[in-house]
This record gives structure tokens, sequence and C-alpha cells, in this order.
């Protein structure tokens, strides 16, 4: 009764609340619709509080209504609660205290491994490696912990200390280590060198803070490594970031006081542009920016406006199409809204926005703007550019096929609880990130490893097939379709033990590429993959052939649809 009480007590005050600031703001403004939604939300609350069947605390109203109050705007609009706000401070800056580690869960669920300690991070200098398992942190046991625990008892305020036992993959000792926490920072610029003569190569994977300084360093970087003549920004998954980063990164490349980006919300005052502060780094070195479905934010802010100052080929395929901006407003009580305040606009002045979050509802679902509001746009030479569909590359590239049978091994934990006893039997094993791969032995040894492993595949053809055996069956077409559909059935080798073999290039990819991490981090699995990346090898086919590079830049337009 006293805990209801105390509900009734609260509730009553934000609407004692609401109530000042309705008649103090909202009525000056004649929003009288605003006011009595926000009574009938507090009243509501309290009802809820009083009289449903089960207790109910205000905390899950408050989260569950907010997340109801945004449903219908955009997916980039909520609520956010003290612990997510941490979350999101995380992804936003990239910076966290800690021993700067990934973590996983065994696939045996027999405790929490190491994933990946990150170069020059506590747990890195501390020799910790990838499958090293946590028996014990500050004295406590730990292996009936799950991820999320072990990684709160890892955080903490830089300098620290946390004491671990862990038992060390290789040898199966239990050792006892203690480690300094630091304030751990997430590469956003994870790997910078040359890929062909002359032609270097950045990938750049995230717009937290401070990746301006990484690609600068890694401008630098190449430049002391020998002469720059052409340079391959790889966009390709970026979700995007930090705004203020992507204008100083276009800095690099644009003339200073160029207009890279201006903000737009409701009102005048709500406008912004932003420009370029500072002088080329390379002003002149010809640029390829690849970008795909997963370019976004950010990401297309310095794609677009590259392509738009004509500075850089864009290569890939079509970019997400995020042209929302988000600003952070706080509620009160360590809680904070996520709020979408403006859409950006690209110096030929258009936005990429895909989808009209205005226009759906919870009936009608998101409308992708059709192709008779696409508006043309023209770039500083005059090509022809297209807003409301994200960014079209200038030369388009095919989609790599990445098998989801190799990807299903690997969400599943076989391909590293394999790896963790290759790694045994090879514990000296020196590899080359070019040229590195298994040998056919060690395949049939994964072969083997995968024979009474199960893997709840199923093929589209097989789904398809399945399918359409049963509509023949309910359409009464099965007894005339029974030769064909057995013929197909007869053909189609999809068994665990066939993919295997089907799928043994992108399998052996995977496997290669967490034995190189194992030993020389993300920067090596990125100079592995570069190697035979389509795209990075068109991108550096592109930069060697200046009449098609500056053609393309002087008179190519990009397609609309």
């Amino acid at each position: 009764m006293n805990r209801a009480r105390n509900t009734i007590l609260r509730v009553g005050a934000v609407a004692l609340i609401a109530g000042v600031v309705l008649t103090g703001v909202w009525a000056t403004k004649d929003d009288f619709g605003l006011g009595r939604n926000m009574e009938i939300m507090v009243n509501m609350m309290r009802e809820l509080s009083l009289q449903y069947v089960d207790e109910v605390g205000p905390d899950k109203l408050m989260k569950g209504g907010a997340a109801g109050i945004v449903r219908n705007l955009d997916p980039y609009t909520q609520y956010m609660s003290e612990s997510e706000m941490e979350q999101f401070e995380v992804m936003a800056t990239g910076k966290y205290g800690g021993i700067g580690s990934t973590i996983r869960m065994r696939r045996d669920s027999s405790g929490v491994a190491i994933a990946q300690p990150y170069k020059g991070s506590p747990a890195d200098l501390a020799g910790l490696k990838i499958g090293d398992k946590f028996i014990a942190i500050d004295g406590e046991d730990v292996t009936k912990c799950n991820t999320e625990q072990i990684s709160s008892k890892l955080k903490g305020t830089p300098g620290t200390s946390v004491k671990l036992s862990v038992e060390r993959l290789l040898t199966g000792k239990v050792e006892e280590l203690e480690i300094t926490r630091a304030r751990i920072s997430i590469p956003g610029v994870p790997y910078a060198g040359f890929v062909a003569d002359g032609i270097g190569y950045i990938s750049h994977n995230d717009f937290t803070d401070g990746c301006y300084d990484e690609m600068r360093a890694a401008v630098e970087q190449l430049r002391q490594q020998g002469e720059l003549k052409g340079l391959i920004l790889d966009y390709r998954d970026n979700g995007g970031g930090s705004l203020p980063e992507a204008v100083k990164i276009l800095s690099i490349f644009l003339p200073k006081g160029t207009e890279v980006v201006v903000m737009k919300g409701r009102t005048e005052q709500s406008k912004r542009s932003y420009v370029t502060e500072s002088n080329p780094a390379l002003p002149d070195v010809p640029v390829v920016a690849l970008i795909n479905g997963n370019s976004a934010s950010a990401a297309e802010i310095v794609c677009g406006a590259l392509q738009d100052m004509d500075r850089a080929v864009l290569m890939g395929q079509r970019s997400y199409g995020k042209g929302l901006v988000q600003s952070v407003l706080p509620l009160g009580y360590n809680s904070y809204l996520k709020l979408t305040t403006a859409k950006y606009y690209i110096p030929s002045g258009r936005c990429v926005q895909r989808i009209n979050y205005s226009a759906h509802d919870e009936n009608s679902g998101r409308e992708i703007i059709p192709d008779s509001l696409i508006r043309e746009f023209k770039t500083r030479n005059g090509r022809k550019v297209y807003d409301g569909k994200g960014l079209m590359p200038d030369v388009e590239t095919s989609t790599e096929y990445i098998s989801s049978f190799a990807v299903m091994l690997y969400n599943m934990g076989y391909i590293e609880e394999f790896l963790d006893e290759y790694m045994r039997r090879h514990p000296n094993e020196s590899v080359d990130n070019r040229t590195f791969s298994i040998s056919d032995e060690d395949y049939d040894e994964f072969v083997k490893f995968m024979a009474d492993k199960d893997v709840p595949y199923q093929s589209k053809t097989r789904l398809a097939l399945e399918s359409l055996k049963r509509n023949s069956k309910d359409e009464r077409y099965d007894v005339d379709f029974a030769e064909e559909l057995s013929a197909i059935e007869s053909k189609l080798k999809d068994t665990k033990m066939d993919n295997l073999q089907t799928y043994r290039r992108e399998v052996c990819d995977l496997l290669n590429g967490d034995i190189i991490l194992r030993h020389n981090y993300q920067e090596g699995v990125i100079e592995h993959t570069i190697v035979s990346d389509s795209t990075v090898l068109k991108a550096v086919e592109l930069l060697g052939d200046k009449e098609r590079y500056d053609r393309i830049l002087r008179e190519q337009d990009t397609r609309k649809n």
C-alpha cells in the first residue's frame, strides 16, 4: 500500500507540473491538444499503477509509454534511460573505461572468453589472447556469468585496477593477472596501407570522436611510406556518427571555406551551415570512395560532398539513404530523448533521405520516396545527381555473395571452437597477412570436426522446393509434377557435408580471417581481405586510368533509379 501511495504522489507531482507548464507556456501558444493529451497520459499511468491486475512500476510504464509516443515517428527518435545513455555515449564517442577487449560466450556455454583484445590496450599488453577464459574477477567466481555481467565487472574508472583469473587457451593453466583500466578508444580508422604502386587504401569504420585525427594520421603515414598517386577511401558498412568529424575529414580533400553540409529543421533558426576550416592536406590526389547499402549518415555526408564537388569517384552500390540529424535532449532524472531535429543537405542541395517517415503510420508502414518525387541536382561540373534514395555510385559494382551457410557456422561458434583447438596445435605458426591460407589438410580436419555438429540450415532452393511441393499438392498438381519434383530433389545436394564442399571458399575465408585476427589484430584481417576484394581491385584499376577517371568526374551522370 505504501508503494502504491508513493506512486500516486509521484504521478500527482507530474500532473501538477504538467498543469503549471500548460498554463505557463503552452496556453500562450494555443496548443491545447498537447496539454490535454499529457493529462490523459498521466491519468492513464496513475490508473495502471493502482488497478492493473499485477503490480507494475512507474519506470516500466514510462519506458513503454515513451516507446509508444515515438513509435510512428522514425527509428532514430527514442527515449533513453540512464543505462541506455551510457551505451549510446560509448557508441557515439568510441571511448569507455576498461581493459580494451571484446568478449564472447563459448559455444558450449562453459564460460566467457576473450573474443578480441584491441591492439595496444591493457588487455593486449597484459598478454590476453583470443580464447582465454575468465575464471574469477576481483576474487569472485565468474564461470557462471554471462557476457553482460562480465563486461560490467571489467569496465570501470580509468586508472583503477582489476584482478583476473584466466584459463589460458594454449596451455589450459589458470593464471592470475592484475590489469590497470584505461580510457579505451575504439579505432575508427583501423587500417591504412598501399594496395598497389602509389595507390593508398584507408578503411574507415565509423565516425566516433577523434576519427578525423586518425584519418589525418593515416594520410600522413601513407605519404611517409611513399609517393601517394591515388587513394581509396573505404566507407562500406560505415553507419555514420559525428557530423563535425565528417566536416573535418572533408577538409583533408576540399578547399578551406567550402560549404559541405547544411542542416535544416522546422524553423529558420534551426538552419546551420558547415564549412571546411583548414587547408586541404590532399587537394589534388585522385580519390575513389567505396560505398554500399550500409553506408549511412556521416559516411554519406563525406562521400556525397566528395561526389557533389567532383572530388572523388564513388564506387560500389547505392548507399543506405539516411539524411536525418539527431540531437540529444535531457528530460530530467538522468533520462534523455534522442530526437530527429533536422535534415542535412550536401553541396548540390540534395538530401539523401530514402524513407519519408512523416507519411507513414502503424497501418500504412514506411513509405519509400516514389520516383515521381525524385529531383535532379547538379555537381560542380554539371553532372546529374539525384536526391531521395541515398547516394548512387558513379561506378556500380555487384554485391558479392556471402554464403548464409558459412555465416551460420560462424554465428553458431563452430569456427571459433575449431580454431581454439587449431591454435593449440599451431602455437608458433607464422602468418603473412596477405598470403596466408589454411592447407587442404586443415580444411579436411574442419570437415571431420563438423561431422557430428548440428547445423539447422536449409538453402533457399530447398525452401522453394518444399513450398512448391506443398502448393502443388494443395492445388492438385502433385501427381502431374511428381516426376519433375523428384528429379529436382535428386539433384539438390544441400546437406551439411555437401555444403561444406559447395561453400568451401567462403568457409575458408572465415577460417583464414579468424586465424589472422588471432595473430595480427583487425588490421591484419583487413590487409588479408583487400588483396582479393574485387571492388578494391576495380578501384585500383580506375585510379590507374587517368583518362577514364577524369571523364567520369567531367561528364558522367549518375543513374536515377
